[in-house]
């Protein structure tokens, strides 16, 4: 009744193919990435001492949202991470998130800036990035692990793909609906179109940005349990280990820690979103 129309056996081949011509680049990169990047910054947070770290974390929430009840219990959560013995897997997480996060953040507002100007490439970007955040998270490991084996880089190039489609639509939404008002104003005064963009368009989209990469983190966040099975460490090790041997305990306790770190994030950046006078503003009803 069916025709045999499988791609799976051209794709295999294609995909053999490109292993062998290029596999000894993809290793090279994968390997220069892994020791002038994630290994180097994993090692910096892990010498920071966890009180230094708790600090910080505390001074950028106080800074973010101005709430000390908010900035405590942020503080305390991390702490009880620290406490049931998941620091170091905390901070290896948080090492391949931040990476992810920036290599996001490098491919995302860029892409986002040109298709916010060019249609074409809007056109073209619409249905590529509506296949990305449609196929499953699982799919996107099975080319990395072709290409780069197993690692904490194929969890990064993975977790990459995963979480950038978010950061360049809001980065093409936040840009396409600058008031147009404020840019002929701008144009009057004889702005260069880098001024334009640096200093009219950028800052007034700026809060749709923010929440690109608020959304681009959580995703990464994700990825996490996923990556894992590919060889990334951290608090998905421990998920993915309470899983496979009906660890309970071990896997709540990971997949809490999780949960903590990713509503940390989540707070301070969508605080960092909101304007500056809508901050001041709700601190003002807040004192009232």
């Amino acid at each position: 009744m069916f025709p045999d129309w499988s791609v799976a056996g051209f794709v295999n081949d294609r995909l053999v193919q490109i292993v062998k011509r290029y596999g000894g680049v993809f290793r090279d990169v994968s390997e220069r990435i892994l020791v002038t990047i994630l290994l180097p910054l994993e090692r910096a947070l892990q010498a920071v001492p966890p009180w230094l770290f708790l600090a910080f974390v505390a001074g950028l929430a106080w800074h973010a949202t101005r709430k000390p009840l908010s900035t405590v219990l942020y503080v305390v959560c991390l702490y009880l991470i620290g406490a049931v013995g998941l620091w170091d897997k905390l901070i290896q997480t948080f090492a391949l998130v931040l990476v992810s996060t920036a290599f996001s953040i490098v491919i995302g507002i860029p892409v986002g800036i040109i298709a916010a100007r060019s249609r074409i490439l809007r056109r073209l970007l619409t249905p590529v990035l509506d296949v990305m955040q449609t196929l499953p998270s699982f799919v996107y490991l099975i080319p990395v692990l072709m290409l780069f084996g197993l690692g904490k880089v194929p969890a990064l190039f993975a977790t990459v793909i995963y979480a950038v489609p978010p950061l360049i639509r809001l980065t093409i939404l936040g840009l396409r609906h600058v008031d147009r008002d404020v840019m002929e104003a701008a144009q009057a005064f004889g702005v260069t179109r880098w001024q334009m963009l640096t200093r009219v368009s950028l800052p007034l989209a700026r809060p749709s940005i923010m929440a690109g990469i608020n959304q681009t983190t959580m995703m990464a966040l994700a990825m996490v349990v996923v990556a894992s099975m590919i060889g990334a460490r951290g608090l998905g090790e421990d998920v993915l280990a309470g899983i496979q041997t009906l660890d309970v305990g071990r896997g709540l306790q990971a997949g809490v820690a999780i949960v903590i770190l990713a509503i940390v994030i989540d707070r301070i950046t969508q605080a960092y979103g909101r304007p500056r006078r809508r901050r001041l503003a709700m601190k003002r009803q807040e004192q009232e």
